[in-house]
């Protein structure tokens, strides 16, 4: 009876496989692939969005700009302190000799 009965489900196993490996249907044929859709135009919050984060990007610009000009001048002014003293220095040592 064990026999039988293993016999019975290795049968059933068996069928079950060939089954799966051979196709009742014929295969389907691979679809061709779907075009790509064009982007679509931006929509206007969108624009808005864009619009702002470059209006954002050129006052940055511009304040980078205004930090440069404002660096520049503080230089001046200390190479102009630094010349003024090296003058009185020079012409006190002038006056001493």
């Amino acid at each position: 009876m064990n026999k039988l009965l293993a016999t019975l489900i290795a049968g059933f196993f068996a069928a079950g496989a060939f089954a799966q490996a051979t196709p009742a249907t014929p295969a389907t044929p691979a679809k061709p692939a779907t075009p790509a859709v064009a982007a679509t135009p931006a929509v206007p919050a969108q624009a808005d969005a864009k619009a702002e984060v470059k209006a954002e990007t050129k006052a940055a610009k511009g304040d980078k700009k205004a930090q440069k000009k404002a660096s520049q001048d503080v230089k001046k002014d200390a190479k102009a302190e630094v010349k003024a003293e090296t003058a009185k220095v020079e012409k006190k040592a002038a006056e001493a000799k």
